[in-house]
């Protein structure tokens, strides 16, 4: 990405700031996507929609900076369509660099599906290109540049798509709930650091006074796990110490405000926009109801608490009978800060808002090397606490009908190898720097909260909670399976997958157009990673047959498995993990769904 000068930023925020005026008393550089109560977040609808993306500054908390905006806002406007309509849609890039537009988690033509040099060429400065597809689904979605680190600083905004019939979700009244996160910082200059120093921007280390407290680990641990060269606080790469997180483009101090009447059922739809942020979303004081996950409706769930990854949607109602506010909370995932807004019967209300939480610590389990959590029960998949109930069925290779494959890990004793690199552990991995650890004893974790919210005291969305409210449309048993290893060396920040990252591959992931295929991902990371697969929903491994739940983005946690089958579509399709410095760094691969040989092909 080249660096613009300050004549092109001027230039564009005085453009920008004379139509923005028009609908507020605040200046144009200081709007984003919607000021609280109003003016309300910007919606476009209809057959033929235009879009520009374009430079500009915005504040927030307060502070002027620098962003990309589509239609002058960041985020950009709703765009709201209805399902069974055509929609065209025309981007204008008024940037001096390539730019682009993912509908993400939008079934669309791959030509359409918006990713420079796998799907189209990118549109180039000064050029318009126009999307056009059929709508074939309802839900909860969103769309971001897939160009550069574009989507960090700005460039994504909110979908609904309302069904044709009868929507089976009653609710009174709805609030789009874009959570993000924004750095100061230009995001290539974060990125670079990232590659210099290791843990550059986690303040929330291990120390001296922790130890003698025996808050953290003991000195034994702390010596085995730096002999390993493992950091057990390293759960966010990029932290609250250079990040502000915000909802619907404002920081906590601008207390983004929804507005209710006691009594209302509200529906709240939840948007994870954010380039490297995992979310921890409550409201003190109310109940969630989960009615839809990644836009597809699932029987409803009520919980205290979820975990949103990069990319994931969930639409949540909740129905506050009281006359006050509540604070709506999204902590980071590292503890590191939050996005604060509120839900208010009327303006200008507001809520305590709670203190950041202890921050959570990588374990054993994190490594894949848990051995408790290899026993076959101990727990209910709706539980909130820790379920180490997935067992042998969690191991890699595990296929329908057949016996899951011997671990390895063990000696002949049953005791723990130690060995955190066993190329026997993933023969089809190809070892090199870009592979720090390999986990031998990975497991199936869907049954357990996300990190941090193992003991928080209250019931916390599983994804073995969900399950489809409409019938699976493709319920054949898969014909073949495919093993996905999640790689990386988080002390020199190299991330891909199977060892490898995408500059360094040779063959795509292949597939046939139609089948039906087991992928299992296995994370040999210490860290969490949301994978996205572009052009499909894929079916959670678990839940009543033929009701698994269809999802789009999946969080992999350390040391863990997940698997889901899915129907090939024809075209070539990204795949990868929504972290964005992951992506940029070469977690990225592509399915390319046709009758040829390739990477993983029967």
């Amino acid at each position: 990405m080249k660096d613009f000068d300050r004549r092109q930023l001027l230039q564009g925020a005085s453009l920008l700031g004379g139509g923005l005026a028009l609908s507020s008393m605040l200046p144009g550089w200081a709007q984003s996507a919607t000021a609280g109560l109003a003016p309300a977040m910007p919606t476009l609808t209809g057959t033929n929609i235009d879009l520009t993306i374009s430079h500009a500054r915005v504040a927030v908390d307060g502070r002027a900076s620098h962003t990309l905006t589509i239609n002058g806002t960041s985020p950009g406007p709703l765009l709201r369509l209805k399902e069974g309509q055509s929609v065209r849609l025309s981007v204008k890039n008024d940037l001096s660099e390539e730019t682009s537009i993912h509908w993400h988690g939008v079934l669309v033509p791959f030509q359409m599906d918006g990713v420079p040099g796998v799907t189209f060429p990118g549109i180039k400065p000064g050029e318009t290109f126009v999307y056009e597809f059929p709508v074939i689904q309802s839900g909860t979605y969103w769309y971001h540049s897939h160009s550069g680190l574009q989507e960090a600083e700005g460039h994504f905004g909110p979908i609904v798509i309302d069904p044709k019939d009868a929507d089976p979700v009653a609710h009174d009244r709805e609030h789009v709930v874009v959570l993000s996160d924004f750095s100061f910082m230009h995001p290539h200059m974060v990125f670079k650091r990232l590659k210099q120093q290791p843990g550059l921007f986690n303040y929330q280390k291990e120390t001296l006074p922790g130890l003698l407290a025996g808050k953290d680990q003991t000195l034994k641990e702390r010596v085995e796990w730096a002999g390993m060269r493992m950091d057990p606080t390293d759960i966010s790469d990029v932290t609250g110490a250079v990040l502000k997180f915000l909802i619907n483009g404002h920081g906590p101090r601008d207390n983004w405000t929804g507005l209710f009447k006691p009594g209302e059922r509200v529906r709240l739809r939840f948007i994870n926009s954010a380039a490297q942020m995992v979310f921890d979303v409550r409201i003190p004081g109310l109940k969630l109801l989960i009615v839809a996950a990644d836009g597809q409706n699932v029987r409803p769930v009520e919980v205290d608490e979820f975990q949103i990854g990069n990319a994931e949607t969930y639409d949540v109602i909740v129905q506050p009978t009281e006359d006050r506010a509540f604070t709506l909370v999204a902590e980071a995932v590292d503890r590191s800060g939050m996005a604060r807004g509120t839900l208010a019967p009327r303006a200008g209300m507001t809520a305590p808002v709670p203190p950041l939480r202890e921050r959570p610590l990588a374990t054993m389990k994190d490594m894949g090397m848990d051995m408790g959590a290899m026993t076959m029960g101990g727990g209910s998949p709706s539980s909130g606490g820790m379920a180490g109930t997935a067992g042998m069925a969690g191991m890699p290779g595990a296929v329908p009908g057949t016996a899951p494959p011997k671990p390895r890990g063990f000696d002949a004793m049953g005791g723990m190898k130690m060995s955190m690199r066993d190329p026997r552990n993933a023969p089809g991995v190809k070892m090199g720097p870009g592979v720090q650890t390999i986990a031998p004893m990975p497991i199936n974790r869907t049954a357990e909260p996300g990190q941090g919210l193992q003991s928080v005291g209250h019931r916390v969305l599983v994804y073995r909670d969900l399950i489809a409210l409409a019938p699976n449309p493709d319920t054949r048993t898969p014909s073949r399976s495919l093993d996905i290893r999640l790689t990386g060396n988080m002390e020199r920040f190299m991330w891909g997958f199977d060892g490898e990252k995408f500059s360094e591959t040779t063959k795509p992931y292949a597939f046939r157009n139609g089948e039906r295929v087991r992928v299992t991902l296995i994370n040999d990371t210490m860290m969490a990673h949301p994978i996205h697969l572009h052009g499909h929903f894929f079916d959670l491994v678990h839940g009543p047959a033929g009701f698994r739940p269809r999802k789009h983005t999946v969080i992999v946690l350390p040391g863990g498995t997940v698997a889901w089958d899915f129907t090939a579509v024809p075209g070539d399709w990204a795949f990868h993990c929504h972290m964005l410095y992951h992506m940029h760094a070469g977690m990225f691969q592509v399915f390319s769904v046709r009758l040829l040989e390739g990477r993983g092909a029967a």
